[in-house]
């Protein structure tokens, strides 16, 4: 490849690549390879927004592109280089998601193809996208998508980008007739969401709009939420709205007698386990974390230590919580899960997780809710959270476990959020948040008591 040959290759279509492939080969997560991508390649301003969009909207959308892809290559996409295949998708993106002029997604994209994988390449990746622009992205899912009439399901797995058996899954969760708006706001980037952790900040000193339903929070119209004086000093931080709810719902629970000892069993990475300490410091209460990875229990208690409230963390199996019986007097378990819920920030989990996955966690969240069970004492509150709608971890597991304990029963969680509208849960007193209803991650809720 000659030096003229190289100099023409944009930089920040290189960065989208090597972010598709962290991901794809390192199996690393889209916002968290994006700040060093970003870095190492010295991008910042309107270019790191559109490497952002670039690479987190092709990983979104890849079922989309790929059934695209598949109608313009005489192969199987399995059979195209791995390094083709990612810069095939990102100009697809570009061509079908993005306002970037034909001419120039197609030649910018083959230009990558040809200074990374070879001049050959670049002449096939040329053939394929310009097949590909004849059509608009309406014209594309006419095509190649499957009828929306005789097979709704398959329709969306390639309209919405998601794969099948997740299609059937969110439907089941939320009902027919909502699971095509539901999927289409998991192909909506969140803005992000700030907490004001009570006692060390209040709202008003943070930038933005007030969510709707947590007192504490604000969602930025743009900007690096590190730049804000409250999240730098760790008074405030980074959290989603339904991740505000989770905790609000357990510290708004009644309890009866004594309301000290307070337990999140599955701390890491810390967001939740910061807002609780701070609501359990201003009733004279502490909070524990339990978390059984080193690097995750550390990120817990550099989250919540910067106030008062954080009695410690312990690293630690939570299936075997190294508490007494019947100690704490406030539990959250918010277990471990598919994340099907947090689809539209975490765009390449819907392309990792397959059923198999699903039955191990929910052997795990059965596990995981036997043992904060045992730990809770009469009279005090367990709270089970899950970032995941799908019925085999919420309702199937909270049944399971009243079934197998008669001491429990399932409260009535929606009198601790009496401010959040159309968010029946699948059992009743159960709570489930929505993206295209709420606005926030699909977080499910079920309040337990111990008799």
């Amino acid at each position: 490849m000659s030096g003229r040959g190289r100099q023409r290759v944009d930089p920040a279509r290189v960065a989208a690549l090597d972010v598709l492939r962290a991901v794809r080969v390192e199996d690393g997560y889209t916002n968290l390879v994006l700040p060093a991508v970003l870095a190492q390649h010295g991008l910042g301003g309107r270019d790191a927004a559109f490497v952002t969009e670039l690479a987190a909207g092709t990983i979104r959308r890849r079922a989309t592109y790929d059934a695209v892809l598949a109608a313009c290559i005489d192969r199987p996409l399995r059979k195209v280089e791995s390094a083709v295949l990612d810069a095939l998708r990102l100009g697809t993106h570009q061509l079908l998601g993005m306002r970037v002029p034909a001419h120039a997604a197609i030649s910018t994209t083959v230009d990558l193809v040809r200074a990374k994988v070879s001049h050959g390449a670049g002449g096939f990746a040329n053939a394929v996208l310009r097949k590909v622009s004849a059509r608009d992205l309406d014209g594309w899912l006419a095509a190649v998508a499957p009828d929306a009439g005789s097979d709704p399901h398959g329709h969306l797995a390639v309209a919405e980008s998601h794969p099948r058996w997740v299609v059937d899954a969110l439907a089941e969760a939320v009902g027919e007739d909502d699971v095509a708006a539901l999927l289409a706001a998991d192909n909506v980037p969140p803005r992000v969401t700030l907490v004001a952790r009570p006692g060390r900040a209040s709202r008003d000193e943070l930038p933005g709009a007030p969510t709707p339903y947590s007192p504490y929070g604000v969602t930025l119209d743009g900007g690096d939420p590190a730049g804000v004086p409250a999240v730098a000093d760790g008074r405030a931080g980074v959290q989603d709205e339904g991740s505000q709810l989770v905790a609000l719902a357990l510290a708004n629970a009644a309890v009866t007698g004594r309301d000290e000892r307070w337990v999140d069993l599955c701390a890491g990475p810390g967001g939740k386990a910061a807002l609780l300490a701070a609501l359990a410091a201003e009733r004279g209460a502490a909070l524990t974390g339990v978390e059984l990875h080193h690097h995750r229990a550390r990120l817990v208690a550099r989250a919540a230590a910067a106030g008062p409230g954080l009695a410690g963390v312990v690293q630690a199996d939570a299936t075997r919580a190294p508490f007494a019986d019947a100690s704490a007097d406030r539990i959250l378990l918010d277990a471990p899960c598919t994340g099907l819920g947090a689809l539209r920030r975490r765009p390449e989990a819907r392309w990792r997780r397959t059923p198999g996955d699903l039955a191990e966690l929910v052997t795990l969240q059965r596990a995981l809710l036997a043992e904060a069970a045992r730990v809770l004492r009469p009279g005090g509150a367990l709270l089970y959270a899950t970032c995941s709608p799908v019925l085999a971890e919420t309702a199937e597991v909270v049944t399971a476990i009243l079934d197998a304990h008669p001491q429990l029963r399932l409260d009535d969680v929606r009198g601790s959020l009496p401010a959040v509208p159309d968010a029946e849960g699948p059992l009743p007193g159960t709570v489930q948040l929505w993206p295209h209803r709420h606005g926030t991650d699909a977080m499910f809720l079920a309040l337990l008591r111990r008799e």
